[in-house]
């Protein structure tokens, strides 16, 4: 193969970067991300099958949070963009999804509490990634964390099902939510201390040590009008 003809079926710097950024991991990812606002219009709907929409919608939406990933390192197709919307799109999606229960009271009383260490959880995350980022230092996703992250989106799934549903559905949803908060707790302290172990080792929290004084001479030592002590 000439030179020519390897340049012409690796393509140019922005063919590439096209085919990256539309390759079906991170088409995959955007989807998840376009499902958001469906996911919100079906609040307003005022039919017993919008909740059932809302659920089949944030259902697919957490599968492809699964096959995106996975598509991407069987085919080889990680990029920097996957990485950077993958995570950003469950938060969208979680956040969105709880805040709109909250407020339309599916949520409501003791039962906000786990809406809220999710939320905290998801902040204090980030915080961490984008510190450790900058020391070079990556945080990888646990075991725990991947069934927190499966044991909330089934939790979310069923409580967008709500009243639409039988009376056991509600009950099954909030003892999920519940589990699902204990794990956030659990896999946040993880996270927490390891990013702390980097922040208290940080060299830059101790001071130098002061440089030696160099040894003073005869001259020095004398009295500065120059007569002999």
């Amino acid at each position: 193969m000439t030179t020519s003809e390897a340049a012409a079926r690796v393509g140019t710097p922005a063919t590439h970067r096209r085919s990256m950024l539309f390759n079906l991991p991170n088409l995959l990812t955007l989807a998840r991300i376009a499902a958001i606002p469906l996911v919100v219009a079906s609040f307003w709907l005022d039919r017993g099958w919008a909740q059932w929409t809302a659920a089949v919608l944030f259902f697919i939406a957490s599968v492809t949070d699964y096959f995106d990933g996975w598509l991407a390192r069987r085919w080889q197709q990680v990029s920097r963009l996957g990485r950077f919307l993958d995570p950003i799109a469950d938060k969208l999606l979680v956040a969105s999804v709880l805040l709109l229960l909250c407020a339309f009271e599916t949520l409501r009383g003791v039962h906000v509490i786990p809406a809220l260490i999710i939320l905290c959880r998801e902040i204090l995350v980030s915080g961490l990634r984008e510190f450790l980022a900058e020391l070079r230092v990556s945080l990888p996703v646990s075991n725990a964390a991947k069934w927190k992250t499966a044991i909330q989106m089934a939790a979310l799934c069923v409580l967008l099902v709500g009243n639409a549903g039988p009376d056991w559905v509600m009950l099954l949803g909030l003892a999920l939510l519940w589990f699902a908060a204990a794990l956030t707790l659990w896999t946040g302290y993880d996270y927490l201390r390891t990013g702390l172990k980097h922040m208290l080792d940080d060299p830059a929290a101790v001071p130098p040590p002061r440089p030696a004084s160099p040894p003073r001479s005869e001259d020095d030592k004398r009295p500065a009008d120059g007569r002999a002590s």
